[in-house]
């Protein structure tokens, strides 16, 4: 099979390449975000190599049984991008889809609008299962997949092998013929835009641009024999966790941000908020100042910013917090947050060469936070 008919999506159209997509498929396979997540790209991608998947490369996909549709502009049939099925296990019913986006494209909804039609086209032809594979770092990837009505299933180690050797872990998603329609909801949900702020400090989420800020915190030696584990990290392990940061809330296991003095725009502190029990409704909470900002009362409000978003938006009923039995500030900041000590937990934590540290447990209810805003705002 060389085609198929064309499929309609929501503003897209999948259709079968042709000759005439041969400039747009070279200026969108030399992109450098399409060539990072698909490595198995040529580099440079010629004319030579884009003939060749026209007349070669998509044929052979659809005559494996699987799919090889240029996504295009319905109005001008520009190409805008590509989708397609492949790793087909005809035993299982199943099939790996995967899309890219042309980036004078990009940001319209088209790779999930792409998605989504081909989820649907491939399950009227007796697909009864789909997976798709993204970058751990590939935030935008990642929201796709949820929004085409995918779940996460966890984390494949290894699996991506790039240019250079180096082999990446892969997040597994799958949607199913029988699945409901619609986006997959979300634990965690978006900030809104500015994020949160109460005109002193405003919480903003952790990305890629915060490695140099986020590594000369986390090193700070206070800092780090506090961490799990109190070891201080190295740079590349920060700046792994800034570039997947935005992944972990995707998929609800944590929030992380950055603590921002509003009037001057620094970057003070990191607070983390930790979906350790999403059955119960409960996360945990946990912060760390750079020393020039301390004792200012910003993990306070923070503290407190963090709380109201939690309450209200991500529909958590309870936070935690710990702190070492001597670290008073840091149980200060949790009691003018509306935090109540709870208990004292021996030999909870890791500490240095083998030993147990305790730790001070605390807990916040909604009913508390608003007490704590009230008295806040009667305050002379």
């Amino acid at each position: 099979m060389t085609g198929a008919t064309p499929v309609q999506g929501d503003g897209v159209l999948l259709r079968r390449f042709t000759d005439a997509d041969v400039n747009d498929l070279v200026a969108g396979c030399n992109d450098p975000l399409t060539a990072r997540f698909m490595p198995g790209l040529p580099q440079p991608y010629s004319p030579s190599d884009a003939f060749g998947w026209i007349s070669q490369g998509a044929p052979a996909a659809w005559a494996s049984g699987g799919a090889a549709f240029a996504v295009a502009d319905p109005v001008t049939g520009r190409l805008i991008g590509g989708a397609g099925l492949g790793r087909l296990v005809p035993e299982r019913a199943q099939a790996e889809i995967g899309y890219w986006v042309a980036p004078w494209a990009r940001r319209r909804g088209v790779a999930t609008a792409a998605a989504t039609a081909l989820a649907g086209w491939a399950f009227a032809r007796g697909f009864g299962r789909l997976e798709l594979l993204t970058d751990l770092a590939n935030a935008p990837s990642q929201r796709v997949a949820l929004a085409a009505g995918f779940q996460r299933e966890g984390v494949r180690r290894g699996a991506a092998l790039r240019r250079d050797g180096h082999r990446d872990d892969l997040v597994v998603w799958s949607r199913l013929a029988d699945d409901p329609p619609g986006q997959t909801p979300r634990l965690l949900p978006d900030l809104p835009a500015g994020g949160l702020s109460d005109g002193v400090v405003t919480l903003r989420p952790l990305g890629p641009g915060d490695g140099e800020f986020l590594h000369t915190l986390l090193t700070t030696p206070d800092v780090a024999a506090t961490s799990l584990p109190p070891i201080a990290p190295d740079r590349d392990e920060v700046e792994l966790r800034c570039a997947r940061a935005e992944g972990r809330w995707l998929a609800g296991e944590r929030a992380d941000f950055v603590i921002v003095h509003a009037l001057t725009g620094a970057a003070t502190g990191n607070i983390g908020l930790y979906y350790d029990e999403p059955r119960s409704g409960q996360a945990m909470i946990g912060y760390a100042m750079l020393p020039p900002w301390r004792g200012r009362g910003l993990p306070t409000r923070a503290a407190r910013l963090l709380a109201g978003w939690a309450f209200t938006e991500a529909g958590i009923d309870r936070l935690t917090a710990g702190t070492r039995p001597g670290n008073v500030a840091s149980q200060r900041v949790l009691e003018k947050a509306g935090f109540r000590r709870e208990g004292y937990l021996r030999g909870r934590l890791p500490g240095f060469s083998g030993t147990r540290v305790d730790d001070v447990i605390y807990g916040l209810l909604a009913g508390d936070l608003v007490l704590v805003q009230t008295a806040s705002e009667r305050m002379p």
